[in-house]
């Protein structure tokens, strides 16, 4: 080895603490264990933490899986001290309280990857800037990516990125920057991580997915198959290019894991709870009834809120977020929601050449759809 690329060899954290034990702060807490760190993993439930120190087991939300050895708590200051990282895996509308009660305990320079995905309802603002808003100067970051947690949690093969913006110094010596730290912190013969300095384009695709899925999940609901749910995949991406573009962030970061591949992962299974809803209400089944009743919560439905909110105060027309904010938040009727969307102006794909041709069934009376099982409706 040269000295060149002994230099390049970026050192993990030993001490890493998770705060949230649901089903990914779990998974996430096993490839850190597993990559050989200290790992602390912070709950609400004192039931599931005695679980997890006594039998490696989180019943709940990770059932029949066996964990490596962590230590859990329920005790926030308990769970922060000494940790050299901190990875927040809090639902996106509870994050901003978090990183308050978080605050006061966590160590201002140690580094924390938030792995909630969204943008907060009202102030339009990522999860990055809600962050910064409630912690004292920590290095702020991302992990996201293609990852269901249960597979995770197994240890199949699984990548994703951590994304942190570059200082100065961290383009200096990139291997002492947080996001390289923290990459090699997670790494390891089952968890690849791969490093991006466009925080804002990671957060976005991470962000969006999650509404675009719940509209492929209501087209495959309503009778359609691969070529719909490739369609909408597709335009979906140009959705958030457009945005991350909007925002600062880089097109083709929308192109990687936390963007396409996020996204396609997500449109693939009905493990995703976003694909979920969205084929529930396809079959015709009313929002209260979806999960057989349970209150699940579904990023993808808040995040359409705040998404088309921003969308309209930056000028973007983001027809797909539109139509499933109409959908689950205006009452709009499903069927003919769709028909509209898809008989929409005839557009170039390529941006550059700018044409628009109206679409010859654009004023359709009746939308095109299949007929819903009226036992199911």
């Amino acid at each position: 080895m040269t000295e060149q690329n002994r230099a390049s060899v970026a050192h993990p954290y030993r001490s890493v603490t998770v705060i949230g034990a649901g089903s990914w702060g779990t998974a996430l807490a096993a490839v850190l264990a597993r990559a050989g760190r200290s790992v602390t993993i912070w709950g609400r439930n004192e039931d599931a933490a005695h679980e997890i120190n006594t039998h490696c087991r989180n019943s709940k939300y990770l059932p029949d899986i066996d964990l490596p050895p962590m230590r859990a708590t329920t005790d926030l200051a308990d769970a922060l001290k000494g940790a050299e990282a901190v990875l927040v895996v809090t639902p996106s509308r509870t994050l901003r309280d978090m990183c308050a009660r978080i605050a006061p305990h966590v160590d201002p320079a140690a580094p924390v990857a938030l792995c909630a995905k969204g943008i907060e309802t009202g102030t339009g603002l990522l999860m990055s800037e809600v962050a910064a808003e409630e912690l004292r100067g920590n290095p702020i970051g991302a992990i996201s990516g293609p990852t269901f947690a249960a597979e995770t949690a197994m240890a199949h093969p699984t990548a994703a990125t951590v994304a942190f913006p570059f200082t100065y110094h961290d383009r200096l010596a990139p291997h002492e920057s947080p996001a390289a730290r923290l990459a090699v912190s997670l790494g390891s013969a089952t968890f690849r991580p791969y490093l991006s300095d466009d925080l804002t384009g990671v957060e976005i695709g991470g962000a969006v997915k999650n509404v675009i899925a719940i509209a492929c999940g209501m087209m495959m609901g309503a009778g359609f198959a691969e070529n719909t749910r490739a369609a909408l995949i597709s335009m979906g991406i140009e959705e958030m290019k457009a945005l991350a573009e909007a925002l600062g962030g880089r097109r083709e970061t929308v192109t990687g894991l936390t963007g396409t591949g996020d996204l396609t992962l997500t449109c693939s299974s009905t493990t995703s709870r976003n694909m979920s809803l969205g084929m529930q209400l396809g079959q015709g089944i009313a929002r209260d009834k979806c999960f057989d009743g349970r209150p699940v919560v579904v990023e993808g439905e808040v995040n359409a809120v705040s998404i088309v909110q921003l969308a309209d105060r930056i000028g973007l027309p983001m027809p797909i977020c539109r139509v499933v904010h109409a959908i689950l938040h205006d009452g709009a009727d499903l069927r003919g929601t769709f028909a509209d969307f898809w008989s929409r102006p005839i557009q170039a794909e390529p941006r550059a050449m700018e044409i628009s041709l109206d679409h010859p069934f654009g004023t359709a009376a009746e939308p095109a759809l299949p007929e819903l099982d009226k036992d199911i409706a």
